[in-house]
Protein backbone atom coordinates (compact mmCIF):
# COMPACT_ATOMS: atom_id res chain seq x y z
CA UNK A 1 0.00 0.00 0.00
CA UNK A 2 1.52 3.57 -1.31
CA UNK A 3 2.31 6.14 1.43
CA UNK A 4 2.34 10.00 1.23
CA UNK A 5 5.51 11.01 1.96
CA UNK A 6 4.77 14.18 4.04
CA UNK A 7 8.30 16.06 4.17
CA UNK A 8 7.28 16.12 0.13
CA UNK A 9 3.65 17.16 0.65
CA UNK A 10 5.33 20.22 3.53
CA UNK A 11 7.82 21.43 0.25
CA UNK A 12 5.42 21.28 -2.25
CA UNK A 13 2.29 22.81 0.17
CA UNK A 14 4.87 25.60 1.09
CA UNK A 15 6.43 26.54 -2.31
CA UNK A 16 2.44 26.93 -3.48
CA UNK A 17 1.75 29.19 -0.50
CA UNK A 18 4.88 31.27 -0.89
CA UNK A 19 4.76 31.70 -5.30
CA UNK A 20 1.07 30.96 -6.48
CA UNK A 21 2.81 29.09 -9.02
CA UNK A 22 1.15 27.68 -11.48
CA UNK A 23 3.85 24.73 -12.05
CA UNK A 24 3.24 23.82 -8.64
CA UNK A 25 -0.23 23.32 -9.23
CA UNK A 26 0.45 20.91 -12.24
CA UNK A 27 2.93 19.31 -9.81
CA UNK A 28 -0.13 19.33 -7.57
CA UNK A 29 -1.97 17.39 -10.78
CA UNK A 30 0.20 14.61 -10.92
CA UNK A 31 0.55 14.06 -7.05
CA UNK A 32 -3.57 13.66 -7.54
CA UNK A 33 -2.94 10.79 -10.44
CA UNK A 34 -0.43 9.10 -8.37
CA UNK A 35 -2.78 8.77 -5.54
CA UNK A 36 -5.63 7.86 -7.84
CA UNK A 37 -3.34 5.14 -9.10
CA UNK A 38 -1.86 3.62 -5.69
CA UNK A 39 -5.47 3.38 -4.46
CA UNK A 40 -4.57 6.47 -1.52
CA UNK A 41 -8.20 7.40 -0.01
CA UNK A 42 -9.22 11.15 -0.27
CA UNK A 43 -9.13 11.39 3.72
CA UNK A 44 -5.62 9.84 3.51
CA UNK A 45 -4.60 13.12 1.62
CA UNK A 46 -7.11 15.09 4.21
CA UNK A 47 -4.93 14.01 6.77
CA UNK A 48 -1.49 14.59 5.31
CA UNK A 49 -2.99 18.33 4.19
CA UNK A 50 -3.52 18.72 7.81
CA UNK A 51 -0.40 17.93 9.24
CA UNK A 52 1.49 20.01 6.67
CA UNK A 53 -0.40 22.92 7.53
CA UNK A 54 -0.15 22.67 11.16
CA UNK A 55 3.68 22.22 10.62
CA UNK A 56 3.67 25.12 8.30
CA UNK A 57 1.43 27.01 10.83
CA UNK A 58 1.42 26.05 14.94
CA UNK A 59 -0.45 28.60 15.76
CA UNK A 60 -3.73 28.61 14.14
CA UNK A 61 -6.80 29.37 15.45
CA UNK A 62 -8.59 27.05 17.26
CA UNK A 63 -11.75 27.81 15.07
CA UNK A 64 -9.10 26.08 11.81
CA UNK A 65 -8.29 23.31 13.70
CA UNK A 66 -12.12 22.25 14.55
CA UNK A 67 -12.83 23.22 10.93
CA UNK A 68 -9.87 20.78 9.85
CA UNK A 69 -11.35 17.73 11.93
CA UNK A 70 -14.30 18.48 10.62
CA UNK A 71 -12.85 18.43 7.14
CA UNK A 72 -11.64 14.72 8.12
CA UNK A 73 -14.67 13.18 9.25
CA UNK A 74 -16.95 14.30 6.26
CA UNK A 75 -13.79 12.98 4.16
CA UNK A 76 -13.91 9.94 5.98
CA UNK A 77 -17.00 9.17 5.49
CA UNK A 78 -17.06 10.22 2.16
CA UNK A 79 -14.05 7.90 1.30
CA UNK A 80 -15.96 4.72 2.59
CA UNK A 81 -19.14 5.65 0.17
CA UNK A 82 -17.09 6.05 -2.84
CA UNK A 83 -15.55 2.83 -2.26
CA UNK A 84 -19.10 1.14 -2.08
CA UNK A 85 -20.35 3.08 -4.95
CA UNK A 86 -17.42 2.26 -6.94
CA UNK A 87 -17.81 -1.69 -5.79
CA UNK A 88 -21.34 -1.31 -6.74
CA UNK A 89 -20.24 0.28 -10.65
CA UNK A 90 -18.19 -2.69 -10.75
CA UNK A 91 -20.83 -5.14 -10.02
CA UNK A 92 -23.41 -3.12 -12.39
CA UNK A 93 -20.55 -3.36 -15.08
CA UNK A 94 -20.17 -7.14 -14.80
CA UNK A 95 -23.69 -7.92 -14.75
CA UNK A 96 -24.17 -5.85 -17.91
CA UNK A 97 -21.54 -7.53 -19.33
CA UNK A 98 -23.31 -11.08 -18.66
CA UNK A 99 -26.38 -10.20 -19.77
CA UNK A 100 -24.99 -8.97 -23.06
CA UNK A 101 -23.49 -12.32 -23.37
CA UNK A 102 -26.74 -14.09 -22.19
CA UNK A 103 -28.64 -11.75 -25.12
CA UNK A 104 -26.43 -12.30 -27.62
CA UNK A 105 -26.43 -16.59 -26.64
CA UNK A 106 -30.22 -16.32 -26.51
CA UNK A 107 -30.52 -14.68 -30.03
CA UNK A 108 -28.74 -17.82 -31.31
CA UNK A 109 -30.57 -19.91 -29.53
CA UNK A 110 -33.87 -19.04 -30.31
CA UNK A 111 -33.25 -17.73 -33.92
CA UNK A 112 -35.49 -19.57 -36.59
CA UNK A 113 -35.99 -19.21 -39.76
CA UNK A 114 -38.60 -17.75 -41.51
CA UNK A 115 -39.79 -20.76 -44.72
CA UNK A 116 -41.08 -20.26 -48.28
CA UNK A 117 -44.48 -21.88 -48.03
CA UNK A 118 -46.10 -22.50 -51.40
CA UNK A 119 -49.45 -19.92 -50.98
CA UNK A 120 -48.53 -18.24 -48.03
CA UNK A 121 -46.66 -14.74 -47.48
CA UNK A 122 -45.16 -14.87 -43.69
CA UNK A 123 -43.90 -11.48 -41.73
CA UNK A 124 -42.65 -11.30 -38.31
CA UNK A 125 -40.77 -9.30 -35.91
CA UNK A 126 -39.76 -9.33 -32.55
CA UNK A 127 -38.51 -6.75 -30.27
CA UNK A 128 -36.98 -6.70 -26.69
CA UNK A 129 -37.84 -3.64 -24.43
CA UNK A 130 -34.65 -4.52 -22.65
CA UNK A 131 -31.58 -6.54 -23.90
CA UNK A 132 -33.61 -9.69 -22.98
CA UNK A 133 -36.76 -10.76 -24.96
CA UNK A 134 -39.00 -12.50 -22.78
CA UNK A 135 -41.39 -12.99 -26.27
CA UNK A 136 -40.53 -15.45 -28.67
CA UNK A 137 -41.46 -17.41 -32.17
CA UNK A 138 -40.85 -20.27 -33.98
CA UNK A 139 -41.69 -21.87 -37.59
CA UNK A 140 -41.53 -25.65 -38.28
CA UNK A 141 -41.72 -26.48 -41.84
CA UNK A 142 -43.01 -29.97 -42.01
CA UNK A 143 -43.70 -32.47 -44.61
CA UNK A 144 -45.73 -31.28 -47.77
CA UNK A 145 -45.31 -27.64 -46.98
CA UNK A 146 -47.24 -28.15 -43.66
CA UNK A 147 -46.20 -24.99 -41.28
CA UNK A 148 -46.18 -24.65 -37.71
CA UNK A 149 -46.34 -21.35 -36.03
CA UNK A 150 -45.40 -21.16 -32.08
CA UNK A 151 -45.81 -17.75 -30.73
CA UNK A 152 -44.88 -17.40 -26.94
CA UNK A 153 -44.71 -14.75 -23.92
CA UNK A 154 -43.15 -15.47 -20.34
CA UNK A 155 -44.73 -13.86 -17.52
CA UNK A 156 -41.40 -13.23 -15.93
CA UNK A 157 -38.29 -11.51 -18.09
CA UNK A 158 -34.55 -11.38 -17.71
CA UNK A 159 -32.29 -14.27 -17.51
CA UNK A 160 -34.59 -17.25 -16.68
CA UNK A 161 -37.10 -16.20 -19.03
CA UNK A 162 -34.65 -16.76 -21.94
CA UNK A 163 -33.66 -19.82 -20.79
CA UNK A 164 -37.69 -21.05 -20.36
CA UNK A 165 -37.99 -19.78 -23.94
CA UNK A 166 -34.75 -22.07 -24.89
CA UNK A 167 -36.44 -24.87 -23.47
CA UNK A 168 -39.32 -24.80 -24.86
CA UNK A 169 -38.06 -24.21 -28.53
CA UNK A 170 -35.97 -27.39 -27.95
CA UNK A 171 -38.42 -29.31 -26.65
CA UNK A 172 -40.78 -28.40 -29.52
CA UNK A 173 -38.02 -29.36 -31.78
CA UNK A 174 -38.13 -32.98 -30.21
CA UNK A 175 -41.14 -33.72 -30.79
CA UNK A 176 -41.88 -36.27 -33.97
CA UNK A 177 -43.99 -34.49 -36.85
CA UNK A 178 -47.03 -36.90 -35.69
CA UNK A 179 -46.94 -35.31 -33.06
CA UNK A 180 -47.28 -31.42 -33.64
CA UNK A 181 -50.70 -31.24 -33.46
CA UNK A 182 -51.38 -28.07 -31.50
CA UNK A 183 -53.67 -29.20 -28.45
CA UNK A 184 -50.72 -32.18 -28.12
CA UNK A 185 -47.92 -29.56 -28.51
CA UNK A 186 -49.34 -27.34 -25.44
CA UNK A 187 -50.35 -30.53 -22.93
CA UNK A 188 -46.63 -31.78 -23.94
CA UNK A 189 -45.16 -28.41 -23.24
CA UNK A 190 -47.21 -27.80 -20.40
CA UNK A 191 -46.21 -30.81 -18.47
CA UNK A 192 -41.94 -29.92 -19.57
CA UNK A 193 -43.09 -26.14 -18.15
CA UNK A 194 -44.87 -27.49 -14.95
CA UNK A 195 -42.20 -29.68 -14.29
CA UNK A 196 -39.12 -27.35 -15.08
CA UNK A 197 -39.94 -24.23 -14.60
CA UNK A 198 -39.98 -21.87 -11.21
CA UNK A 199 -43.69 -21.80 -9.97
CA UNK A 200 -43.70 -18.21 -10.07
CA UNK A 201 -42.97 -18.11 -13.78
CA UNK A 202 -45.88 -19.29 -16.06
CA UNK A 203 -45.70 -19.31 -20.20
CA UNK A 204 -48.51 -18.36 -22.64
CA UNK A 205 -48.52 -19.81 -26.35
CA UNK A 206 -50.40 -19.92 -29.20
CA UNK A 207 -49.44 -22.83 -31.73
CA UNK A 208 -50.91 -23.29 -35.23
CA UNK A 209 -50.52 -25.38 -38.23
CA UNK A 210 -51.57 -24.32 -41.32
CA UNK A 211 -51.84 -26.80 -44.38
CA UNK A 212 -51.35 -25.04 -48.22
CA UNK A 213 -53.00 -27.85 -49.18
CA UNK A 214 -56.55 -27.60 -47.68
CA UNK A 215 -56.15 -23.86 -46.67
CA UNK A 216 -57.00 -24.73 -43.22
CA UNK A 217 -55.70 -23.15 -40.06
CA UNK A 218 -55.87 -25.70 -36.64
CA UNK A 219 -54.44 -24.07 -33.35
CA UNK A 220 -54.63 -23.86 -29.57
CA UNK A 221 -53.74 -21.67 -26.92
CA UNK A 222 -52.41 -22.02 -23.59
CA UNK A 223 -54.15 -18.49 -22.42
CA UNK A 224 -51.97 -16.30 -24.68
CA UNK A 225 -53.33 -12.97 -25.99
CA UNK A 226 -55.89 -13.28 -28.89
CA UNK A 227 -54.45 -12.51 -32.52
CA UNK A 228 -56.91 -11.52 -35.05
CA UNK A 229 -58.15 -12.60 -38.28
CA UNK A 230 -58.41 -10.20 -41.10
CA UNK A 231 -61.46 -11.10 -43.82
CA UNK A 232 -59.91 -9.12 -46.83
CA UNK A 233 -63.18 -9.61 -48.93
CA UNK A 234 -65.56 -7.57 -46.19
CA UNK A 235 -62.48 -5.65 -44.84
CA UNK A 236 -62.75 -6.62 -41.61
CA UNK A 237 -61.06 -8.09 -38.17
CA UNK A 238 -62.14 -10.34 -36.10
CA UNK A 239 -60.55 -11.90 -32.64
CA UNK A 240 -59.23 -15.60 -33.29
CA UNK A 241 -60.53 -16.76 -29.44
CA UNK A 242 -59.15 -19.56 -28.10
CA UNK A 243 -59.34 -20.95 -24.31
CA UNK A 244 -56.95 -22.74 -22.63
CA UNK A 245 -54.87 -22.38 -19.54
CA UNK A 246 -51.30 -21.18 -19.08
CA UNK A 247 -48.28 -23.38 -19.57
CA UNK A 248 -47.13 -24.64 -16.22
CA UNK A 249 -50.05 -23.75 -14.01
CA UNK A 250 -51.20 -27.51 -13.82
CA UNK A 251 -49.71 -31.08 -14.89
CA UNK A 252 -52.95 -32.44 -16.34
CA UNK A 253 -54.19 -29.02 -18.28
CA UNK A 254 -55.89 -30.19 -21.43
CA UNK A 255 -56.49 -27.56 -24.53
CA UNK A 256 -59.14 -27.49 -26.75
CA UNK A 257 -58.30 -27.64 -30.92
CA UNK A 258 -59.95 -25.29 -33.27
CA UNK A 259 -60.19 -25.05 -36.64
CA UNK A 260 -61.01 -22.71 -39.82
CA UNK A 261 -60.31 -22.30 -43.38
CA UNK A 262 -58.35 -19.17 -45.15
CA UNK A 263 -60.00 -17.53 -47.47
CA UNK A 264 -57.63 -16.21 -50.40
CA UNK A 265 -56.27 -12.58 -49.21
CA UNK A 266 -56.92 -13.38 -45.75
CA UNK A 267 -54.64 -12.32 -42.93
CA UNK A 268 -53.62 -14.38 -39.50
CA UNK A 269 -52.31 -11.85 -36.91
CA UNK A 270 -50.24 -13.34 -33.92
CA UNK A 271 -49.02 -11.15 -31.72
CA UNK A 272 -48.26 -10.76 -27.88
CA UNK A 273 -49.18 -8.17 -25.09
CA UNK A 274 -46.52 -6.51 -25.96
CA UNK A 275 -48.29 -4.72 -28.88
CA UNK A 276 -52.32 -4.26 -27.95
CA UNK A 277 -50.62 -3.07 -24.34
CA UNK A 278 -49.00 -0.62 -26.13
CA UNK A 279 -49.09 2.45 -23.31
CA UNK A 280 -49.48 6.60 -24.73
CA UNK A 281 -47.82 8.66 -21.49
CA UNK A 282 -50.40 6.95 -18.51
CA UNK A 283 -53.18 5.32 -21.06
CA UNK A 284 -53.19 2.10 -22.35
CA UNK A 285 -53.79 1.76 -25.64
CA UNK A 286 -57.05 0.02 -26.95
CA UNK A 287 -57.70 -2.91 -28.84
CA UNK A 288 -59.52 -1.32 -31.77
CA UNK A 289 -57.00 1.11 -31.86
CA UNK A 290 -54.54 -1.71 -32.49
CA UNK A 291 -56.75 -2.66 -35.20
CA UNK A 292 -57.26 0.86 -36.89
CA UNK A 293 -53.15 0.82 -36.62
CA UNK A 294 -52.57 -2.37 -38.55
CA UNK A 295 -55.66 -2.03 -41.05
CA UNK A 296 -53.16 0.98 -42.19
CA UNK A 297 -50.14 -1.42 -43.37
CA UNK A 298 -52.20 -4.73 -43.76
CA UNK A 299 -52.09 -4.26 -47.69
CA UNK A 300 -48.51 -4.05 -47.59
CA UNK A 301 -46.38 -7.24 -48.56
CA UNK A 302 -46.41 -9.16 -44.85
CA UNK A 303 -42.64 -8.40 -44.20
CA UNK A 304 -43.16 -4.76 -44.52
CA UNK A 305 -46.39 -4.43 -43.09
CA UNK A 306 -45.31 -5.82 -39.25
CA UNK A 307 -42.06 -3.88 -39.66
CA UNK A 308 -44.32 -0.03 -40.34
CA UNK A 309 -46.83 -1.37 -37.50
CA UNK A 310 -44.14 -1.65 -34.88
CA UNK A 311 -42.33 1.59 -36.10
CA UNK A 312 -45.82 3.21 -35.81
CA UNK A 313 -45.81 1.87 -32.35
CA UNK A 314 -42.73 2.87 -31.30
CA UNK A 315 -43.37 6.38 -32.35
CA UNK A 316 -46.11 6.35 -30.05
CA UNK A 317 -43.96 5.38 -27.23
CA UNK A 318 -41.59 8.05 -27.84
CA UNK A 319 -39.11 5.56 -29.23
CA UNK A 320 -39.26 3.66 -25.50
CA UNK A 321 -40.79 0.31 -25.49
CA UNK A 322 -42.62 -0.77 -22.08
CA UNK A 323 -42.72 -4.51 -23.18
CA UNK A 324 -41.57 -6.78 -25.78
CA UNK A 325 -43.24 -6.54 -28.85
CA UNK A 326 -43.87 -9.48 -31.20
CA UNK A 327 -46.07 -9.70 -34.26
CA UNK A 328 -46.36 -12.15 -36.96
CA UNK A 329 -48.87 -12.22 -40.25
CA UNK A 330 -49.65 -14.55 -42.11
CA UNK A 331 -51.39 -13.94 -45.58
CA UNK A 332 -52.91 -16.74 -47.89
CA UNK A 333 -52.37 -15.45 -51.49
CA UNK A 334 -55.17 -14.62 -53.82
Amino acid sequence: MAIINLDNYLQLLKQYVDTQDEKVLYQAEQFSKHSMQHNISPEEIIDVHIKALKQLYPQLPKEIDYSLDFLLEAMISYGLAYQEFTSLRESQSEIKSEISVAADMQQTLLSTVKPAIKGLEIGAISVPANQMNGDYYHFVEGTEGVLGVAIADVIGKGIPAALSMSMIKYSMDSYPEDQRIPSIILENLNRVVERNVDPSMFITMFYALYNPNTERLIYASAGHEPGFYYNAAENQFEEIKAKGIVLGVSKDAKYEQYERVVEAGDVIILLTDGVTECRIGDRFIEREEVLEVIEQYIHLPAQQAVKQVFKHFERLQDFQLRDDFTLIMLRRDV
